[in-house]
């Protein structure tokens, strides 16, 4: 995932179980003494991290000190807007100069926003980096307000004017952001009516930093002791580690624990999510769009057929899924299968162990198929100080990449040796921040920005290229079965769940928008429903899984999550495009990576060999899927 969403929804990126020592006490003459308990696997704090596992954000700012010099000057350039106000129809000289200039300044915001986000998500305790990104939030409001003008000036003009406009050579440049402003006339208010939705913006963005700070600041799931008897603080980051041990006990007792601490929270929790979707809602009906729907997929020129054949799609293919459900019970001996039975792997046996520099050497071994270049960039970054590398206290869940036009594309990872999954998270994230990379490589600052709908593609071809190359090493059939059961597990969290959260995302909107209250109650039976179709008649629902809900941070982001089971279909088609083909193949696809923006997203993947318009891709994804669900029924 990379700045766009700052966390993997599936958690399958998620740390693993940390080994410790237990102490014995000196038996006496009289009698043994019991034994201590094994000591609280503490997570460390931030200072105590070594340097050379944490990022170098030397690329944005020296320091602290830098950045708020640079901060302030950026402010003050605000009121350089008002030398264009109302005069953009003068000329098109007026019109590229204010263009110039706003890009300018969104330039520096980029700089500046980064540095503040990477700084809060290092430790989200430290109330310095929560004002330095409140800060930066605020003036980010006020630079919006100062050039809200700019659209519906440009908007106001004529026709004809516009139509000269576009043909001026002053303008060059800005032709493709000019035509896109216009497309969006029939959604841009006056100026008065634009200034005052930028004045909001802050105000927006409340419900989503209150669900950040609940969740990553405030909550506490308390310790569970792991299947070696160790006792672990149980944290976001840790969670998943526990669900994929090989005690069910273990499992049980960590999803309970888990769950339990959003149950006490439900009613805030489900405070905040409907008040994201009411602001999505007012939105698309202050900017006269149908939905909210249409509102998020108008930009991406994406249309409702899309997003409705994903889900239609998927809803074909459940079979599969039920049967791979009722594969994974009959192979671990179970009587009933519950969620906390799908994460750990059928075959415990091969769980497997990498370092750091040894994931980073299997990574560069599986993307050979990129090419040299690629792979000598992605080396040196992983390798380097790119990555925020391991957990510390108050450091953001999840893993993601934070690429900006004048830094390096950083990656924060909460990376555990233990876990296989966390390769393939820093592969994804590898992904990402390869494309951005690229875009700010070859494209000018107004077009550098790829848009979130391509950025998972990017990511999810490396996971593709790492799970054909291990597979492609598996030397027994146990090995091989191992392989197939992650990539099983693999489709199933990014492909199906994500289109599961898509759906509830629909709905939920749909709620809102036919007047119907979205109460705890209402957001719990939606997602119950939805859990049953997905997860099928024979699969067991625990009631702390309705308030999974409440837990995904995308949702504060609406109808982000589609864009992951989109991303990965078209990246399986890709990556066997680009491994069975040749230097043509290998080219199209880079020239995706380089293109940002300067084309509409489905046209930037219709150039690198797919066509995300029809249901092929998704179709052929999950007929592999099926296909795996079978030989892995075969193996074990």
């Amino acid at each position: 995932m990379d700045r766009r969403d700052f966390l993997r929804v599936t958690g399958l990126g998620a740390a693993a179980t940390v080994a410790g020592r237990a102490t014995m006490s000196t038996p006496t003459a009289a009698a043994a003494a019991p034994p201590e308990p094994p000591p609280v696997k503490k997570i460390p704090a931030r200072s105590e991290v070594a340097v050379a596992d944490t990022w170098d954000l030397s690329r944005l700012y020296p320091n602290d000190s830098a950045w708020e010099e640079a901060f302030t000057a950026w402010t003050r350039q605000f009121k350089g807007y008002s030398a264009f106000q109302g005069k953009l129809a003068e000329s098109p000289k007026m019109l590229a100069e204010c263009l110039r200039y706003d890009l300018d300044i969104s330039r520096t915001a980029d700089r500046l926003g980064h540095y503040a986000m990477l700084k809060t998500a290092e430790d989200q305790t430290n109330d310095e980096y929560q004002k330095m990104m409140g800060q930066f939030i605020q003036a980010a409001s006020h630079a919006g307000q100062a050039s809200s003008f700019i659209r519906p000036e440009i908007l106001a003009m004529p026709q004809s004017k516009l139509d000269e406009y576009l043909e001026a050579p002053e303008l060059a440049p800005y032709k493709l952001l000019l035509t896109r402003i216009v497309r969006f006339k029939p959604h841009t208010l006056g100026e008065k009516e634009e200034r005052l939705l930028a004045m909001q913006a802050e105000m927006a963005g409340a419900s989503s930093r209150i669900f950040r700070q609940l969740q990553d600041a405030d909550m506490k799931f308390g310790t569970v002791a792991n299947e070696k008897g160790q006792t672990i603080e149980l944290t976001h980051s840790n969670f998943m580690a526990f669900q994929t041990s090989p005690d069910r006990k273990v499992r049980e007792e960590s999803f309970n624990k888990y769950y339990a601490e959003y149950e006490s929270l439900e009613h805030t929790l489900a405070a905040t999510l409907n008040s994201t979707v009411q602001k999505d809602v007012y939105y698309a009906n202050a900017r006269n769009y149908p939905t909210a729907l249409d509102s998020a997929l108008f930009p991406d020129n994406v249309s409702v057929t899309v997003y409705d054949n994903l889900i239609d799609t998927i809803h074909k293919f459940l079979p599969a899924v039920y049967e791979y459900f009722d594969v994974r019970r009959r192979k671990m001996g179970l009587k009933d299968i519950h969620y906390y039975d799908c994460y750990v792997p059928i075959l415990t046996n091969l769980r497997k162990r990498h370092t750091w520099d040894q994931a980073v050497e299997v990574i560069i071994n599986a993307l050979q198929p990129l090419g040299s270049d690629y792979c000598a960039v992605l080396e040196n970054g992983l390798r380097g100080r790119w990555c925020d590398r391991y957990e510390n206290r108050g450091k953001q869940s999840g893993a993601f990449s934070a690429g900006s036009f004048d830094g390096d594309p950083y990656i924060l990872i909460n990376f555990k040796p233990d876990v296989l999954d966390d390769v393939f998270t820093l592969a994804h994230e590898g992904g990402h921040s390869m494309h951005s990379y690229y875009s700010a490589k070859t494209q000018p600052y107004a077009y550098y920005d790829y848009v979130i709908f391509v950025a998972e593609v990017a990511s999810t071809v490396n996971e593709t290229l790492l799970s054909n190359y291990l597979l492609g090493k598996a030397e027994t059939k146990e090995e091989r079965a191992y392989l197939l059961n992650r990539e099983i597990d693999a489709i199933r969290c990014t492909i199906v769940r994500q289109t599961m959260f898509a759906e509830f995302e629909k709905l939920v909107h749909a709620s809102v928008e036919s007047n119907e209250p979205l109460t705890l109650d209402r957001i719990k039976g939606i997602y119950h429903g939805l859990l049953k179709l997905y997860f099928g008649p024979e699969f067991t629902l625990d009631p702390g899984l309705d308030l999974e809900c409440l837990r995904i941070p995308h949702f504060y982001r609406a109808f982000y999550v589609y864009k992951y089971a989109t991303g990965l279909s078209a990246a399986m088609a890709l990556a066997d495009r680009v491994t069975n083909g040749g230097q043509q193949e290998l080219k199209d696809y880079l020239g995706f990576l380089c293109g940002g923006c300067s084309q509409d997203p489905l046209d930037l993947l219709r150039g690198a060999g797919v066509d995300m318009a029809k249901p092929a891709a998704i179709e052929k994804a999950m007929q592999r899927f099926a296909q795996n669900v079978k030989e892995l029924d075969s193996l074990i």
